[in-house]
């Protein structure tokens, strides 16, 4: 499969095109396991990626839209009920990246109107869930404009969203199916793709299912350096081909960890691209630290917690300071406790979420 794929074949009938409606979908934010930073091209990834949906972190957008005459683009949108100017130019990008493929968007005027059910801009994944959830609509309401009756979307229409949401925002591929998803041509892995993310296709043991992610928010803010500049930051630098040939190879050896359940192992690999995500931020010209002291002391107080529990938990980060404290669900007690008494000081305001891997997009209207 190439980009052409996603062009629609045939014409829309003018006769199916309502005047104005409305979409809605929610979309969650992931977490990868092996991560994603570097690109080339258009949104496509150095390496293959690995990541866990989130259930309870997802953005909510409704997309409503009326008829006009074809012409430019032409939408507002809307975060947590304000009216957000600053989004418009990402979004325009977007739009311009997608109409190839959903050559509609210009016969229409769009109001998206979406929420977070968490912090924007900190490291939680913001973009992807945003992207993934506008992904969806678009596709829906293509759906609807071909004559289709059905709510259900196919297995080619969530990978062409999938497509879509990753011309938004790379991270965003992952953010339409869970709970486990790859990105990124991978030998290892059947099927995965470039250009789309795909459902991981091989046995998981039971130690991996419904597996817990609580988010200590460290710092609510926006970021001082965005995903897009740091990625940008990976042409050139020393230490990108071998960084990108240790996350295709993690990725390989997550392999037989996942169906064997060797938690110890999965530990290992996890915090390994966490810390390495964050030394290609500390070695780039210019060089960048997004980590903050009370994230170091949250990872240091959890290594010192399973050496002396036995308990494996561990911590993932993404491009910010907010940790992940990942662990299984027979752990949930515990784990919990601890991060309740020992962890939650080191947070801002106290504040953090109790997530776990869920299954990807829902449809919210209609």
């Amino acid at each position: 499969m190439n980009e052409a794929s996603f062009i629609p074949k045939t014409p829309y009938e003018d006769s199916y095109w309502p005047s104005h409606g409305s979409i809605g979908f929610q979309a969650p934010s992931n977490i990868a396991l092996v991560k994603y930073w570097g690109k080339h091209g258009l949104q496509l990834p150095m390496n293959a990626s690995l990541s866990f949906t989130l259930g309870r972190c997802h953005t909510q957008t409704v997309l409503s839209f009326s008829k006009k005459e074809k012409g430019a683009v032409d939408f507002d949108v809307f975060l947590n009920g304000t009216k957000t100017p600053s989004f418009a130019p990402k979004i325009q990008v977007f739009f311009e990246r997608i109409e190839p493929y959903v050559p509609f968007l210009k016969s229409f005027r769009f109001v998206i109107e979406t929420h977070n059910s968490f912090p924007h801009s900190s490291g939680i994944a913001s973009s992807a869930s945003g992207m993934g959830a506008l992904a969806m609509c678009l596709v829906a309401m293509e759906q609807r404009l071909q004559g289709s009756t059905t709510t259900k979307l196919s297995i080619e229409a969530l990978q062409k969203a999938s497509f879509l949401a990753r011309l938004g925002s790379g991270s965003a591929a992952r953010s339409i199916e869970g709970p486990l998803v790859v990105w990124g041509k991978h030998a290892a892995i059947e099927k995965s793709s470039d250009l789309y993310g795909t459902v991981y296709p091989y046995e998981v043991h039971p130690n991996f299912e419904n597996y817990q992610d609580a988010i200590l928010l460290v710092d609510t803010g926006v970021k001082q350096v965005s995903s897009t500049v740091g990625h940008g930051l990976m042409q050139g630098h020393p230490y990108a081909d071998q960084r990108f040939r240790q996350a295709n190879d993690h990725l390989g050896k997550l392999v037989p960890i996942l169906r064997s359940g060797d938690l110890e192992s999965f530990v290992a690999i996890v915090e390994s691209e966490a810390l390495s995500l964050h030394a290609m931020m500390l070695t780039s010209q210019p060089y960048f630290v997004l980590m903050q002291p009370n994230t170091l002391e949250i990872i240091n107080r959890i290594w010192v917690y399973r050496r002396e529990t036995g308990v494996q938990v561990c911590f993932t980060l993404d491009a910010g300071a907010n940790v992940h404290v990942l662990y299984p669900e027979n752990e949930k007690e515990s784990v919990q406790k601890f991060i309740a008494s020992e962890l939650e000081p080191f947070c801002k305001e106290g504040k953090y979420i109790l997530d776990h891997a869920g299954l990807g997009a829902q449809r919210l209207l209609p």
